[in-house]
């Protein structure tokens, strides 16, 4: 006997596969079709049988490999989650000002949000779907510096020369140049973090020398022995022939 329910349910899967593979995610809408087969329909069924215990745990898995949601609180970050992906393959990173907003979502509040301390306790599944976009989403200094250096990471991935990223070279509305220009001081470029140092490094941008101390001219203890002008030998006679003061 041929066991059709099994095969509905890997026929469905199939499909949701296809469909987050192509979208990035495996969020769809209840109306949603996959050519003719109705997906969101049945996913709506899948989620309906996880919560009344009636999915065993190989197809749990299953589905939640493709990224399945079964909570509210789930789907609304696999759906911001989405915006971010967008957001980076845009901009090079996920440090977003809070004013982004990609497909009608406020991504980067969002972002914010999940970078205060303990926003992402208990759910480890977050922070790691995160990371597996930008490593760098939540870095230990500040997003605005991380916004800067993947804009020059993005220019030198098109093959961008840093020679020519002057001051007054403007990207996404920020000074690349100057920017640029100011982590090579030495004495900003002794003030970064380890990492900051590293991540320049690996794209070439190295601090400028130190200019040299001044060096203090030499003043000799010993008699000159230079020889004298006839204008000093004569002020030299002048002074020994006149008399000396009393005191």
């Amino acid at each position: 006997m041929i066991d059709t329910e099994r095969q509905d349910w890997a026929r469905g899967w199939a499909k949701l596969k296809e469909c987050a593979e192509r979208e990035g995610y495996a969020r769809v809408p209840y109306e949603h079709k996959e050519g003719a087969f109705p997906l969101g329909q049945w996913v709506a069924e899948q989620r309906r049988a996880y919560g009344a215990g009636q999915m065993n745990g190989r197809r749990a898995q299953g589905l939640e490999k493709l990224g399945m949601a079964w909570l509210a609180a789930d789907v609304r970050f696999q759906e911001n989650l989405a915006a971010a992906r967008v957001y980076y393959q845009e901009h090079w990173t996920l440090c977003a000002p809070r004013s982004a907003a990609v497909l009608d979502k406020p991504v980067g509040q969002w972002l914010s949000n999940l970078r205060r301390p303990g926003a992402l306790d208990g759910h480890p599944e977050w922070e790691a779907a995160l990371e597996a976009i930008d490593e760098d989403w939540n870095p230990s200094w500040s997003a605005e510096w991380q916004r800067h250096y993947a804009v020059v990471r993005e220019m030198l991935a098109e093959e961008f020369v840093l020679t020519y990223v002057e001051p007054g070279v403007t990207v996404h509305g920020m000074d690349i140049g100057k920017w640029l220009a100011r982590q090579r001081k030495p004495e900003v470029w002794a003030a970064l973090a380890d990492g900051q140092r590293e991540r320049l490094e690996a794209l070439g941008v190295t601090p400028l020398a130190a200019a040299p101390a001044p060096v203090e001219p030499e003043v000799s203890a010993e008699p000159s022995t230079a020889p004298m002008s006839a204008f000093d030998r004569g002020v030299a006679a002048w002074r020994s022939t006149r008399p000396a003061r009393a005191l």
